[in-house]
């Protein structure tokens, strides 16, 4: 039970990206009290979404902790999306972003006494790059916090992943595929991925849990070609990257994005399956399938992503 209305305000952080947005949708659907945390630089066009579903907006930056900690005053509990893989600005980076400033409101949190921080964060994988290790420090700082907590590790985000940002190219019927796409991947709608954050609020069940996230079916990548060439009518023209060449381009990466993006091409290439039986119990979500991707994208012929 809820003492006050202050007690059930949520903050998102991450409020003007794909899921930030989708989760900041899906809460205010459900009644809830939710304030975005958006950025002096941020899209006027996102922001101005943001208020039209009703959320409350206050302006801070992951990377200017006052601003944080500004941010979570009278704040119960904290569901954190952001990133600095797809959407960067000035100054922002896997350091600055991921690692530090998740890190930051991760602290400022604890010692706000927030009531839950719902953290999104992805499934361990093998190898060692700058991402994953971003992601298990902020995970590190939870567990050993005496702050409720629930960490969603989501897989391969379908939207993102069989989009042409990534060489998925389905408007125009070609796809680059990872390895040779014969392991299978659990794909997950960002649709499901923030039903599942708003699905973790207030739950019982998520209490200081880690819930590795993936979808209804485990598709390989060629298995997901074949379901859109018969949504579109379209054959698919396929161009493999070797994981030979994919190590290269790990050894080789410029910077800390290059290296994290192959690397999670990478996992890609080797798979990723992930069982929802139990999870499903404890947040109970209707998951959506690839196919009902593939369908909705290919017959309007428009990126999702």
């Amino acid at each position: 039970m809820k003492n006050s209305a202050a007690e059930s305000r949520i903050l998102v952080v991450g409020a003007t990206g794909f899921l930030g947005m989708e989760i900041c949708r899906q809460l205010m659907a459900a009644n809830k009290i939710v304030t975005g945390l958006v950025r002096k630089t941020s899209s006027e066009e996102k922001v101005k979404a943001l208020k039209q579903l009703g959320v409350q907006l206050i302006e801070g930056d992951l990377k200017d902790r006052t601003s944080v900690k500004k941010a979570l005053q009278g704040i119960a509990i904290v569901i954190s999306t952001a990133s600095s893989t797809f959407s960067r600005q000035e100054g922002d980076s896997i350091q600055t972003v991921d690692n530090d400033g998740q890190t930051n409101l991760a602290e400022e949190a604890i010692a706000a006494r927030v009531q839950q921080f719902i953290y999104i964060s992805f499934p361990s994988m093998p190898g060692e790059f700058p991402l994953q290790d971003a992601k298990r420090r902020v995970e590190n700082k939870l567990l050993a916090s005496k702050m409720t907590f629930t960490i969603l590790q989501p897989t391969f985000f379908a939207e993102a992943w069989l989009s042409p940002a990534v060489g998925f190219d389905f408007p125009n019927a070609k796809a680059t595929i990872y390895g040779e796409g014969k392991n299978k991947i659990s794909w997950i709608a960002i649709q499901d991925v923030a039903a599942f954050a708003v699905g973790s609020v207030d739950n019982p069940a998520t209490k200081n849990k880690i819930f590795e996230l993936g979808g209804p079916e485990a598709l390989s990548p060629l298995e997901v070609v074949t379901l859109f060439e018969k949504a579109g009518g379209k054959k698919f023209e396929l161009q493999h990257v070797p994981v030979e060449a994919l190590q290269a381009q790990k050894n080789t990466a410029p910077d800390d994005l290059g290296k994290s993006f192959v690397s999670l091409m990478l996992v890609y290439a080797a798979g990723n399956e992930i069982s929802m039986q139990q999870t499903l119990k404890a947040i109970p979500v209707t998951l959506s399938s690839v196919n009902d991707l593939a369908k909705r994208v290919m017959q309007v012929n428009q990126p999702v992503y």
